[in-house]
């Protein structure tokens, strides 16, 4: 124990998550596995729960959180949802798909969830346990990456209890790594139904809009206006210097590889994205835990979901203001 709880990490099977949705009811923490990352989770209508997350993460204030439902239907109690959020929450969740949308005025979340904004940020995500999880509570969830605000987001326990252990009361562990690896892709859809890209994600957003909808669309969009999580631009930090599109290893260097570059943790040696996406922040732990005081990233495709991979490393090689 290094904090002021005892932290615990326990099986997700039937009888750990009966336990965690007690713990939840109770007021405290608990992280849990998505298909994305790990999500640290507590009520999400309750002031003092909420306000431990930021406690936990030492998470900026002004940084809203994604609160997580089990459908559509929970996500109408907090959210006048525009025709297009309704349609896509009804066809295409659960899925790593985040959606930033209009607040109900009498929605039963914590003012701090939203960090003051009228938009409230929904996902229903693809997991088994955090499905059960929701299921078994009576509220939906406020889940945050499990990690310290502006630390590599975690995709195993281990990662969880790197920087959490102490600071929360239980670890749910399904024994993997999560089977995505990056956050949800994050799309506000406005009242007028246009839609604005703030984080890439897993969802490929142009093939989806191409699908269902002509109304005016933004890629990656970029703001000084915080709406969602992810836009920080210095975010995922493994704590030391990290150098992109490298093709060329120095000697302090920790090389993550990608295709015929090799290293001392490889994406994908096949150059397969997918891969690449589910085993980046692993790497990244990798290269943290590393003697060596540099990290190189051979070059990455900014195409399909190598878009929203190249997002995490250059926030990773951001330095902090």
């Amino acid at each position: 124990m290094v904090g002021k709880y005892v932290t615990e990490t326990i099986l997700a099977d039937a009888e750990g998550i009966a336990r965690a949705a007690q713990i939840l009811r109770d007021g405290g923490l608990v992280a849990v596995p998505t298909e994305t990352v790990y999500g640290l989770a507590a009520r999400a209508d309750s002031d003092e729960a909420v306000a431990r997350i930021y406690e936990a993460k030492g998470r900026p204030s002004f940084n809203p959180l994604i609160v997580h439902v089990r459908d559509a239907e929970q996500a109408r109690e907090l959210a006048d949802l525009p025709h297009t959020a309704d349609v896509l929450a009804e066809l295409q969740w659960p899925a790593p798909l985040t959606m930033v949308v209009p607040r109900k005025e009498n929605a039963r979340i914590a003012h701090a969830v939203t960090a003051g904004l009228e938009t409230v940020a929904l996902r229903s995500p693809a997991h088994r346990v955090m499905q059960e999880l929701l299921a078994k509570c009576e509220f939906p969830l406020a889940a945050p990456s499990a990690n310290r605000s502006g630390y590599i987001s975690p995709t195993t326990a281990k990662h969880v209890a790197a920087t959490l252990d102490g600071r929360i009361e239980l670890i749910l562990d399904d024994g993997r790594s999560c089977r995505k690896g990056l956050e949800s892709t994050i799309v506000a859809i406005r009242s007028d139904g246009s839609w604005e890209e703030l984080r890439p994600g897993p969802i490929d957003l142009d093939a989806w809009h191409e699908h269902y909808w002509d109304e005016p669309y933004r890629r990656h969009v970029s703001s000084e206006k915080i709406e969602a999580p992810g836009q920080l631009a210095s975010h995922y930090a493994p704590g030391k210097p990290v150098r992109l599109n490298a093709m060329e290893v120095a000697s302090d260097d920790f090389m993550i590889g990608f295709g015929a570059v090799t290293g001392d943790c490889t994406l994908s040696a096949s150059g397969s994205l997918t891969e690449a996406a589910s085993r980046l922040y692993a790497c990244l732990h990798k290269g943290a835990r590393s003697e060596k005081p540099c990290i190189a990233v051979a070059p990455i495709p900014e195409q399909g979901i190598g878009i929203a991979i190249n997002d995490r490393l250059r926030r990773a090689a951001t330095p902090p203001d």
